[in-house]
């Protein structure tokens, strides 16, 4: 929505400071932001007022980059991520993030400058309505008129980008405000938060529930941060369910658990597509059931087989699914639901859910057996390799191609024993994690931070690489690990190129000299060319290098052919749209 900001009664001068961004990094102090990503404009007030305010603002080269960390910084640490840009082409060069934190619910403030007032309809550098372009995109949208409403609005927007359906909002400063007294009211008591919920005992989702024989449990990116002291594993466990997730909702729950069976829809193992198959409940936790989740399930799900949906947003629910539908945060309301159904796992349905974990299990160890015995390098042994030689408790943020979509496949990656995942949304913007680990390295804390990422997002991302060796120089913890898998070719675009469109042949969708090409010369990057008798030893000495806080690129040669969905065309193993 776009907000038209009212105004306010004044107050006393000693409330007041001088210029607008020195009141908005003030605020952003408040709450509780330490970083701040972005490329200010270029009167470089924004950039005086954070440094005033004990706020750091990493310098990007892109926009858009940009705002790709700050989503990954809120996606890794649950809470605001916040981006910086000035006006005009830096707001549209915004978009392409703001749509990726849109599609995954990431808590991102964008601010901006603007024209001021009185220029507005001269033709004024740089001048465009930025509110009408960002609003699609983000839950508000709101230009600040008058120096008053600088505070309320910038509190305003950081609790509806927290609060709720989480995602990204947006506030633009205007160049009349820049040196103007601003007031800043006290805060005010801290908003509450309740963390329970009730469920009557009569309640269709119980009466579902208390009757399933071969439930699954679906874990969404929505339960990002909301499954710390394990309820939904212990709500699983009471039901006797199967466990699954998107791949948004990769390390919400141990994936070590016995219960856990893989991903699902598009990234379903073979061997747990026959659980799908005979589900008599879905329980589905925080997710809006995009068709990467949901394909290839049976007309039965949401049809004769019910799908229960608990989702804190009725936006969120997808209505095409019959079923009960609960609003309401997942982990509470997995609470309450346990203090109303009693143990009722039945055997044979468990005996299968741990046999399809362990089976998947033994296949990827004979997978593993079998590469080794070749003389090709496979992105599933440098999978295993990072798995070997890094901590368990890494962070590995991924792309959407079709070589780094091995990563999607359990247990060739798997979040366990603490390890964290992030991946694009449904939207898979091209580039995005190879940007957003910069942002998810500064929420990280020490934990190791791998981008596991093809060449052509990689070379989209590398005017930034320069952002992730200062951002390492600053910060405590180990750097950055960048795994870039270089195979020259244009993901699925390469793959369809097949005898159904061999008329297209000649499409240049292929570069051969990107396979052995490395990123570009940069101090602070230490680069290693991985060949397939040194991998281990590779990974294990960028790891070392990368623990003093700098950057690492593993090159990583790779065949065309070795993608997951090698065996098929886009039409046949992803849905089309309608």
């Amino acid at each position: 929505m776009i907000d038209v900001e009212p105004l306010s009664v004044p107050l006393s001068p000693g409330n007041h400071v001088r210029g607008a961004w020195h009141a908005v990094a003030r605020l952003l102090a408040e709450a509780g932001v330490q970083v701040v990503f972005g490329l200010p404009d270029d009167d470089l007030h924004a950039l005086d007022a954070l440094h005033a305010a004990g706020v750091r603002l990493v310098v990007c080269r892109d926009q858009r980059n940009a705002v790709f960390m700050a989503t990954g910084y809120a996606l890794r640490s649950g809470a605001l991520g916040v981006a910086l840009v000035g006006k005009g082409p830096a707001v549209t060069n915004t978009v392409t993030g703001l749509l990726e934190a849109s599609s995954s619910g990431a808590p991102v403030l964008l601010l901006s400058g603007g024209t001021a007032a009185e220029r507005r309809g001269s033709g004024a550098f740089q001048e465009l309505d930025q509110q009408a372009v960002v609003a699609p995109l983000v839950k508000s949208a709101t230009r600040v008129e008058h120096p008053d409403r600088v505070a309320p609005a910038v509190r305003r927007a950081v609790l509806v980008a927290t609060s709720g359906a989480t995602g990204p909002v947006y506030v633009e400063v205007p160049d009349h405000l820049l040196a103007v007294d601003v007031p800043v009211p006290p805060p005010a008591p801290p908003v509450e938060r309740p963390t329970s919920a009730s469920v009557a005992a009569d309640s269709a989702a119980l009466h579902v529930l208390r009757n399933a024989q071969r439930p699954i449990v679906l874990v969404g990116g929505g339960m990002r941060h909301r499954n710390a002291d394990g309820v939904v594993e212990r709500f699983a466990e009471r039901v006797g369910a199967a466990l699954s997730c998107t791949a948004s909702g990769r390390g919400v729950v141990d994936e070590s658990s016995v219960r856990f069976i893989g991903l699902a829809g598009l990234y379903a193992p073979d061997r747990a597509k026959a659980l799908w198959a005979d589900a008599d409940c879905v329980v589905v936790l925080g997710s809006r059931l995009e068709e990467t989740a949901t394909y290839g399930w049976a007309d039965e799900l949401g049809t004769t087989v019910p799908v229960v949906q608990v989702n804190v947003d009725a936006a969120g629910v997808a209505t095409r699914y019959a079923g009960p539908v609960v609003l309401g945060d997942g982990a509470d309301v997995c609470a309450a639901w346990l203090e109303q159904v009693v143990d009722s796992a039945p055997v044979e349905w468990s005996k299968r859910v741990n046999e399809v974990h362990h089976g998947l299990r033994t296949d990827h160890r004979r997978e593993l057996a079998a590469l080794a015995a070749k003389p090709e390098l496979h992105v599933v042994e440098v999978l295993a390799a990072l798995d070997a030689e890094l901590p368990a408790d890494r962070v590995l943020v991924q792309e959407n191609g079709l070589q780094d979509m091995w990563s999607y496949s359990f247990p060739r990656f798997e979040c366990a024993h603490g390890a964290g995942s992030v991946v694009p949304s449904e939207q898979t913007s091209l580039g995005f994690g190879a940007a957003a680990a910069i942002g998810v390295r500064a929420a990280a804390g020490d934990r190791p931070v791998v981008a596991f990422v093809g060449d052509g997002a990689f070379a989209l991302f590398d005017a930034d690489l320069p952002t992730a060796v200062a951002l390492g120089s600053g910060s405590p913890g180990p750097g950055l690990l960048y795994v870039v898998l270089r195979n020259g070719g244009y993901g699925w675009l390469h793959s369809q190129l097949g005898p159904h469109n061999r008329d297209l042949a000649g499409t240049a969708l292929v570069d051969p000299d990107a396979v052995t090409a490395q990123a570009p010369a940069l101090r602070g990057v230490h680069q290693v060319a991985v060949t397939k008798g040194s991998l281990r030893a590779d990974v294990a000495d960028a790891w070392r290098r990368a623990q003093d806080g700098g950057v690492v690129v593993l090159n990583v040669p790779t065949r065309l052919e070795d993608a997951l969905f090698a065996d098929h065309q886009l039409g046949g193993a992803f849905p089309t749209a309608d």
